[in-house]
């Protein structure tokens, strides 16, 4: 591993190169490859759509965008490799295994030991997938399929908590709609994930100032990544709230935005918000409503570089 620096998919990154990063999206995407999944006729495949849609980031200052897209919804190293190349944007490549749903039958997850499933993992880490020599530079995003983790999702968490031990690699989760994380980050820490490592994703999809605190108070990141997602009604208002009630307690310093764009609809190029609504529209929302803007930089900028740095 590159000690001091962020592994992308074009080789190690000086952190000192590192400014506005997007933490949680995907670019290549194909969700309906899960064998339950048929309400997505849209997926990202075409090459110069999706060099666009990076490059409007791009042309904003951004400079990093952790694609956490695995191998059950397409993940394609070269791919990310070429798009990184051609628009500037240093793009961090997750690996693991998604969620139950998701699972493939030739991964035989159900049928194979913790150690087992940690050492592919770190092999990956430490050689690249496949024969690409392309290495990822996060674990995840590792999830649950409802608000409970399932035995073979336990024993996935458990792997990629034992990969993160071994590489040092940061962890990202997926947890939806619940507390779910708190049970996630239990098994991490049994493992003895150092949790300042783990970012907790879609913590704007269970909006409780209880449940944020709680992952706060045990040194994880919360990740607000659906930002643009939900622009209508007052959603966006109440997570816009959200966050200004965890600087006021003193955790600006642990909270990560992004857009989590999954799907061709939520492209600029389809009258979506793409990866530019970030800077766009929720930054000077966020400025409006009273946060500093070096507190702003802080979120958008040093702390994925604390996250992603090895």
């Amino acid at each position: 591993m590159s000690v001091g620096a962020v592994v992308s998919v074009t080789g190690p990154v000086s952190p000192d190169q590192i400014g506005f990063t997007l933490p949680h999206e995907h670019t290549y995407c194909q969700l309906w490859m899960a064998r339950h999944r048929f309400d997505f006729p849209h997926q990202l495949e075409d090459d110069d759509v999706l060099a666009e849609e990076v490059g409007l980031f791009r042309a904003q200052g951004g400079t990093m965008l952790v694609d956490l897209t695995l191998d059950e919804v397409g993940r394609n190293p070269e791919k990310l490799k070429l798009l990184s190349e051609r628009t500037g944007v240093h793009i961090v490549m997750g690996c693991g295994w998604y969620r139950e749903g998701y699972y493939l039958p030739e991964e035989r997850l159900d049928r194979r030991t913790v150690n087992d499933l940690a050492d592919e993992l770190v092999g990956e880490i430490e050689h690249g997938v496949r024969d690409t020599g392309i290495r990822p530079g996060v674990i995840g995003e590792i999830g649950v399929e409802k608000g409970w983790l399932t035995g073979v999702e336990e024993r996935v968490h458990r792997a990629a908590a034992r990969a993160q031990v071994r590489t040092g690699l940061p962890l990202a989760t997926h947890g939806v709609m619940s507390p779910v994380a708190l049970d996630q980050l239990t098994v991490f820490k049994e493992e003895g994930v150092d949790l300042r490592r783990v970012a907790v994703g879609h913590c704007d999809s269970f909006p409780y100032p209880d449940f944020h605190l709680a992952v706060a108070q045990r040194g994880a990141w919360l990740m607000f990544d659906n930002v643009g997602q939900l622009r209508a009604g007052r959603h966006e208002e109440r997570i816009i709230h959200l966050i200004s009630e965890l600087i006021r307690h003193g955790y600006g310093n642990r909270l990560l935005l992004s857009h989590d764009t999954c799907k061709v609809p939520q492209l600029r190029y389809h009258g979506g918000p793409g990866y530019a609504y970030l800077g766009e529209t929720f930054i000077p929302r966020l400025l409006e409503a009273g946060i500093a803007e070096d507190v702003v930089t802080q979120i958008t900028s040093e702390n994925p570089r604390r996250w992603l740095t090895v």
